[in-house]
C-alpha cells in the first residue's frame, strides 16, 4: 500500500510554470470544482489560478451561500473567475440543501464529464459534490482532509468525515490531519500539502493593509472582532442569548459582522444587542483580514477565522467546546470558551493580563498549497490518461 506523501512540496526549481496556450487547455484533463459559501471562496482564488495553468477547470457554484456580502463581493475582490454554472440552491434544512445540491450537480456532472471533481472544506456542498461524484464513478479529491472536531452531532464533521471516505485524493494541511486519516484507516491518496488558507493570507493580507481606511474603520487595538455563524450557536436561543450577553459585556468595543444566518435568528428571537457590541454588515475578505491583524482579540466559532487570527498574530477565543485546528492550542493562542459568559470572560482576562505570543512558522506551510495540490492532481490525470491508453492497446 502507497504511503502517505506527508513532506511538503518544493517550489519548482524553474519558477512558476506559465499559463499554456489556450488550445492547449482545452485539450486538457477537466477539473470540475465545487463551491458554495464564503471560505470555500476564499480558498477557490488561490486554487483556481493554480488549477488552470495544469487542467482545464470548470467552477461550478451551488449557491449555498447568495446573499451578494457573502458571495459574489469575494469573487469580485479576489478575482475569481466567473463560476461556469451556478445551481441557485440557496438556503433551506440540511437535508432539502444536500439532496436539491446532489441533483443539480449530477446532471452538470453528466454534462461537463469531468475527469476529476474537487471539492473543499466540510459545508453540505462538499458533501454533495463529493456523493454526485462518487456516485458517478469520477475520482474525488478533497482539500482540507483529516480536519476533525470530534463532535459527531456537527454538520461540518459529519460532512469532512464522508467526503473523506469517498474521495481517491486526500489533501491535509497539517500532520494532524494527516493521523487522523490514518486512525480511520485511509493512508492512499494522502498528501499533506499545507493549507491553501495560508496561501490566500499571504496573496492578500498587504492588499488589506493597503486599503483606504474609511471614517467608519477602528483604530488598531481599540476593539474585539466576533463572528458567530455556526448552527449549534445560532439556532438555539440560549445559547445565542448568552453569547451576544458576553459579548456586550467585554471591556472594549466588540465589532460583530452579522451573518445572514445571525441576523434572521436575531431577529427572530426580537434579541437587542446593546452594551459595547456594535453590530456590523458582513465583511469581504480584504475588510475581514484587515479587522482581524487589528483586534485585541478574535471572539469566533469558524475554524477559518480561528486560522487566520493564528496566522496573523492575534490571540483567539472560540466559542465552542472543541475545535479541528488544534494546532492554534498551544501557547494560548486560541482557547476554548464554548457559549459559556464566564469562560469567555475568564479568557479574555487571561489574554489581557499576559499576551500570548507565537510565531504561526510553517505550521500550515508556507503559502505554496495551491500550487502543490494542482500538481497532485495534473500527474493523478496524467497517470489514469495513461493507464486508460494501455488497457485501449490491449
Amino acid at each position: 500500500m502507497r504511503r502517505a506523501n506527508t513532506r511538503f512540496y518544493r517550489r519548482p526549481r524553474a519558477g512558476t510554470k506559465p499559463a499554456p496556450p489556450e488550445g492547449a487547455i482545452a485539450a486538457a484533463p477537466a477539473v470540475l470544482t465545487v463551491v458554495g459559501a464564503r471560505p470555500q471562496f476564499v480558498k477557490a482564488a488561490p486554487l483556481s489560478r493554480a488549477l488552470r495553468r495544469r487542467v482545464r477547470e470548470v467552477l461550478v457554484h451551488t449557491g449555498q451561500h447568495y446573499d451578494p456580502d457573502m458571495s459574489q463581493s469575494f469573487f469580485d475582490e479576489l478575482d475569481i473567475p466567473a463560476p461556469d454554472r451556478h445551481l441557485g440552491i440557496g438556503s433551506g434544512s440540511h437535508g432539502r440543501m444536500t439532496g436539491r445540491m446532489l441533483e443539480a450537480l449530477e446532471e452538470a456532472m453528466r454534462e461537463e464529464r469531468p475527469d476529476l471533481v474537487l471539492v473543499l472544506g466540510d459545508t453540505n456542498s462538499t458533501l454533495a459534490g463529493a456523493l454526485a461524484a462518487a456516485k458517478l464513478g469520477i475520482p474525488v479529491a478533497h482539500v482540507e482532509a483529516g480536519l476533525r472536531s470530534f463532535q459527531a452531532g456537527m454538520p461540518e464533521e459529519i460532512n469532512r468525515r464522508l467526503t473523506d471516505h469517498l474521495a481517491q485524493l486526500l489533501f491535509c494541511p497539517t500532520p494532524t490531519a494527516v493521523a487522523n486519516l490514518r486512525a480511520e484507516g485511509i493512508t492512499r491518496g494522502v498528501h499533506r500539502v499545507g493549507d491553501v488558507m495560508m496561501d490566500a493570507v499571504r496573496q492578500n493580507l498587504a492588499r488589506a493593509r493597503r486599503r483606504i481606511r474609511g471614517a467608519g474603520d477602528p483604530q488598531p487595538r481599540s476593539y474585539y472582532l466576533a463572528t458567530v455563524h455556526r448552527q449549534e450557536n445560532v439556532d438555539d436561543p440560549a445559547r445565542l442569548a448568552a453569547i451576544l450577553g458576553a459579548l456586550q459585556a467585554l471591556p472594549h468595543p466588540t465589532l460583530l459582522p452579522v451573518h445572514p444566518r445571525t441576523r434572521k435568528a436575531i431577529r427572530r428571537l426580537r434579541l437587542r444587542p446593546g452594551g459595547n457590541l456594535r453590530l456590523r454588515p458582513p465583511a469581504t475578505y480584504l475588510e475581514m483580514l484587515m479587522l482581524e491583524s487589528g483586534a485585541r482579540a478574535v471572539l469566533t466559532d469558524s475554524g477559518g477565522v480561528q486560522k487566520e487570527a493564528y496566522i496573523l498574530g492575534t490571540p483567539c477565543v472560540t466559542l465552542r467546546a472543541s475545535t479541528e485546528w488544534v494546532e492554534t492550542l498551544e501557547g494560548g493562542a486560541n482557547r476554548l470558551a464554548g457559549p459559556d459568559p464566564a469562560r469567555i470572560h475568564r479568557a479574555i482576562r487571561a489574554i489581557e493580563r499576559s499576551r500570548p505570543r507565537w510565531s504561526p512558522g510553517r505550521v500550515y506551510g508556507r503559502g505554496r498549497a495551491a500550487e502543490a495540490v494542482a500538481r497532485v492532481v495534473s500527474a493523478f490525470l496524467a497517470r489514469r490518461a495513461r493507464s486508460r491508453v494501455k488497457r485501449g492497446g490491449r
